[in-house]
């Protein structure tokens, strides 16, 4: 009978001692998991972060853009078309809107609002390319990479816009003499005034002029809400861990972080059933109303404590 020899049994005894028991390895793997629990919601925190600060870098941008076109033009400020206005200066080759184009979650067919969400070139034609040295991402905010199933099939690689204006700034249709916005009222609410100068805020500071729009609301850049609504009709962002930015007439920009739940949606690529306002809701209605400009166009009288 061989036995094995002292050398021989002290290496194997090395070769058993080098490796990891089952239990050691379930050890191991649960420390990474807890470790991975850990780290993985501070990295999402900082890029959330970091994308708010790019999107806030983003609306400062076009905020100037816009002061430097009212300057050339006699204070004037803007054009701000809704959706069938828009489709038409795109048609007439007027680009005279703010920005040319329309979103939607269609892909093709040649329609001029589906063909909109690509095109770079109305964008840069509009009356503040020349102002944003021909950038479309300040019309984007970072954290919105949004697109339909049948926009990826297509090969999209992104809507060009997820910014919209402040309804009361700006004229609605320039090609039709009975424009409300012409008399200096608004489209939509015509007991209200428009803002047509910069001279004519009364508080630039607390009037808030570019908004993230949620990916199912925005369409055209006219961004409106009814002050006695009881949910969001054109509805804010929440991209920024349930926060939104807005920037303001007198240049600041402001990340604005919603308290409720009827303020935050998902994204169902489709407008979503909206969710009447809770105490908090109506918190954050508050805080949007406060700042958005409502103006008594009889008294001058600001309203929702603007």
């Amino acid at each position: 009978m061989n036995f094995p020899s002292l050398m021989e049994k002290t290496r194997r005894r090395s070769a058993r001692s080098s490796g990891f028991t089952l239990i050691e390895l379930l050890v191991v793997i649960a420390i990474i998991a807890i470790l991975a629990g850990m780290l993985l919601p501070a990295l999402s925190k900082a890029k959330s972060k970091a994308q708010g600060i790019q999107c806030l870098n983003n609306t400062k941008q076009l905020t100037l853009g816009w002061h430097l076109y009212s300057g050339d033009f006699q204070d004037r400020v803007a054009n701000n078309f809704g959706v069938s206005e828009t489709v038409k200066t795109i048609a007439n080759g007027k680009f005279d809107n703010w920005v040319n184009n329309v979103m939607t979650w269609g892909a093709g067919g040649g329609k001029t609002a589906e063909a909109s969400v690509t095109n770079k070139d109305w964008v840069v034609n509009g009356v503040l390319g020349k102002y944003t040295g021909g950038g479309v991402g300040v019309y984007k905010c970072p954290a919105d990479n949004y697109l339909s199933q049948q926009q990826r099939k297509a090969g999209y690689p992104q809507r060009n816009r997820s910014l919209s204006m402040n309804a009361f700034f700006g004229r609605f249709d320039t090609s039709d003499p009975s424009d409300p916005t012409a008399r200096g009222v608004n489209w939509g609410f015509q007991d209200k005034l428009q803002f047509l100068k910069q001279a004519s805020v009364p508080s630039p500071s607390k009037t808030w002029l570019f908004v993230d729009e949620h990916p199912d609301s925005i369409n055209d850049g006219f961004f409106i809400n009814s002050g006695t609504a009881g949910s969001w009709q054109d509805i804010v962002a929440s991209y920024h861990n349930g926060a939104c930015g807005f920037s303001f007439a007198d240049g600041h920009s402001e990340i604005k972080r919603w308290l409720s739940r009827a303020s935050k949606y998902g994204v169902k690529y489709q407008y979503p059933t909206t969710v009447s306002f809770d105490g908090q809701g109506k918190l954050d209605f508050a805080w949007y109303l406060e700042r958005t400009g409502y103006v008594d166009a009889k008294t001058g009288r600001g309203q929702y404590g603007y």
